[in-house]
């Protein structure tokens, strides 16, 4: 809950309550809002609300809470030019990026509500010759609290990504966003209860990572968490301890992919916004180039070109904005330097790079394949660009990384047979974070990228467990599961498994 929200001309000052915290616009140091610290015992009592909840909201039909979401869609709909300003405060992203953002988010609330009954429907379920007097049926039930814990490089589109799939399935919410991005989470809550049909069903709490600490050890029945993998193994290890299921998607180092054949100009265009847009703070943003040696020169002429009319900033004509969190800006700046020590070459850009806190863009060629800038995520508007001789080549020195989140591959004849080998989650063809924006398909990664699926029917089903349910429909004269069977049962048992499952061996 937004406690005070501050002018766009009030300069930062620290909170002066140890039990809030401010949120501060990472380009100008204003303040955006001032927000609660939740303890562990509010996170608690939010939790054991959410539950109250969570038996009335998995009871409504998947209709009523279909016509809950499409109503929340449409008021997002409505205040899209609120939300993204929001997000365009917090995180400093263009204004035309938060409101794509917001865009892409209320797809997934539509999708989600939509496609619940086809997904989550109770099936029937062939019972076999042996059982041929039973009825079968799987039914898929909601967890009944999923906890989410977002990040703050997509404040809204991530984070809607579980939460819309999670409320779909029957599940409440309790939310926590980043302490980057508090605004924009508490403005979905707020937003949220103007269409809530009772108390309780989307909570956020906002904090530090105290707070999402807090929510990890809570009663919740379910964790999603978006965030690095260091974190992420943490997060697994506290819900380990009271097997509490999660939905890890972390980091990535996302390869990119140009066969000989490629459109090398639209493949440049497309990978330039690949790799820098959002300041290069996007998990399935590319950070690694493999490109085909007879057209290497040619994507290189082209990248750098393109990538010398960015401009980094917070006003109008900016292309990307600041680091949203300061801290990262040493990650970058080592990755920078430990390719530059180790021979790469500067096509754009050099050490000199970070200006306060915005990156202006470096394009590298040559690094070594044992670079930070090639091993390590760097989250930053950076770009590694290596030639090699052929795409076995290529796919080999991208599926050689600890990550599996995303991929993209150019190639006009071979691209779907390139895709198929990458060891990753998701892989785009002749195009850039498209997976991402389609409603239909899943969302997630393997390796250090993380496990379980966000989006798509494998987001529905990642928010619900089956439930087997058999019952007998009628009585047989043989009853195999009882301490009376009779040895006439024992026969006809072997001559059934023999008649269904014996086969000649050659």
């Amino acid at each position: 809950m937004l406690i005070k929200s501050q002018s766009a001309k009030t300069k930062s000052t620290r909170a002066k309550s140890p039990s809030t915290f401010e949120s501060l616009n990472p380009a100008t140091g204003e303040v955006v809002g001032v927000f609660p610290l939740t303890t562990k015992d509010e996170v608690n009592d939010a939790v054991a609300r959410a539950k109250v909840a969570a038996d009335r909201w998995a009871n409504l039909s998947f209709r009523a809470r279909n016509i809950v979401l499409r109503d929340w869609a449409s008021i997002l709909t409505r205040d899209m030019k609120e939300a993204a300003e929001l997000i365009h405060r917090e995180t400093g992203k263009p204004l035309s990026d938060a409101t794509l953002e917001v865009a892409l988010a209320i797809e997934h609330i539509g999708w989600a509500g939509k496609f619940a009954p086809k997904v989550l429907s109770r099936q029937s379920r062939p019972a076999g010759l042996l059982m041929f007097n039973m009825a079968a049926q799987v039914q898929r039930v909601p967890f009944g609290v999923v906890g989410v814990i977002g990040p703050w490089n997509y404040p809204i589109f991530t984070p809607v990504g579980s939460i819309a799939y999670a409320l779909a399935a029957g599940n409440t919410v309790v939310f926590k966003p980043s302490e980057y991005t508090p605004a924009i989470g508490s403005f979905l809550e707020e937003s949220f209860k103007r269409i809530a049909p009772f108390r309780d069903v989307l909570t956020v709490v906002t904090g530090d990572s105290t707070t999402g600490s807090a929510l990890t050890e809570s009663a919740v029945d379910k964790i999603s968490f978006t965030g690095s993998t260091r974190t992420a193994k943490k997060v697994a290890a506290a819900c380990a301890e009271r097997m509490t299921p999660v939905v890890l998607e972390c980091g990535g180092k996302d390869a990119v992919i140009i066969d000989k054949d490629a459109d090398v100009k639209k493949a440049a265009e497309m990978t330039l916004w690949h790799a820098m847009s959002n300041a290069g703070q996007s998990c399935i943003g590319a950070e690694r180039v493999y490109v085909h040696h007879q057209v290497a020169d040619q994507f290189k002429s082209e990248i750098v070109a393109r990538a010398k009319e960015l401009t980094p900033g917070f006003g109008d004509g900016a292309k990307y904005g600041p680091a949203t969190m300061p801290s990262q800006l040493k990650v970058i700046k080592a990755h920078i330097d430990d390719a530059a020590s180790k021979g790469a070459t500067f096509l754009l850009g050099g050490r000199d790079a970070i200006k306060g806190g915005y990156v202006e863009p470096v394009i590298l060629a040559d690094v070594p394949e044992d670079s930070l800038a090639v091993t390590d995520e760097t989250f930053g508007p950076t770009l590694v660009i290596n030639t090699v001789s052929d795409m076995d080549e290529a796919v080999d020195l991208a599926n050689a990384t600890s990550y599996g989140l995303g991929a993209a591959v150019w190639s006009k004849r071979n691209g779907k047979r390139i895709a198929t080998l990458l060891k990753c989650g998701m892989v785009s063809i002749n195009s850039a974070f498209s997976f991402a924006a389609i409603g239909a398909v899943p969302f997630g990664g393997v390796k250090d990228s993380g496990y379980g699926r966000i989006h798509g029917a494998e987001g529905l089903l990642e928010f619900t467990y089956p439930r087997t349910v058999v019952k007998r429909r009628f009585r047989i004269p043989l009853e195999f599961t009882t301490f009376e069977r009779s040895a006439r049962a024992d026969r006809i048992l072997i001559r059934l498994v023999r008649l269904m499952h014996k086969r000649r061996i050659r």
